[in-house]
């Protein structure tokens, strides 16, 4: 347990990320969901990390309550992620520690954290997947 301490983001994060643009619409990322089997993707603007949409945020659209209607599930597809995705978001360097990004997903309870260099360019994406890889393979040793 104690090599995990010693452990940082960049020896375990997934560097090839894809990323989504703002107008793309939420039939299309629900598409990609499917696809690639992840919970999150970066949203990019002009080649920054602008904001971050999960399955959840696609969720979230369809949540009424009584006293709205029940809307429509080709209307709300049609959104952009730019019009539902999270602008605020965490994110790590590859340098950070894996003890901090463990507390972080238990903290926030979040799946995944955006891995971001000094410049503040994507350089990768950490998940708990990852995480749990970490712990496992450190405790082998």
């Amino acid at each position: 347990m104690y090599k995990f301490l010693e452990q940082t983001v960049d020896g375990y994060m997934t560097r090839d990320v894809r990323m989504v643009k703002r107008d793309l619409d939420l039939l299309e990322l629900s598409e990609m969901f499917e696809q690639d089997d992840f919970n999150s993707y970066p949203v990019e603007d002009d080649g920054q990390v602008v904001g971050i949409i999960t399955k959840f945020d696609i969720l979230k659209c369809f949540a009424f309550a009584p006293s709205q209607m029940l809307p429509r599930y080709h209307d709300l597809m049609s959104r952009k992620v730019g019009d539902v995705m999270a602008p605020e978001f965490i994110y790590v360097s590859p340098d950070t520690r894996l003890t901090r990004v463990l507390q972080i997903m238990v903290e926030h309870r979040i799946r995944s954290v955006i891995v971001l260099n000094s410049r503040q360019k994507l350089v990768g994406i950490i998940a708990r997947e990852d995480v749990i890889a970490a712990l496992k393979a450190t405790a082998r040793n």
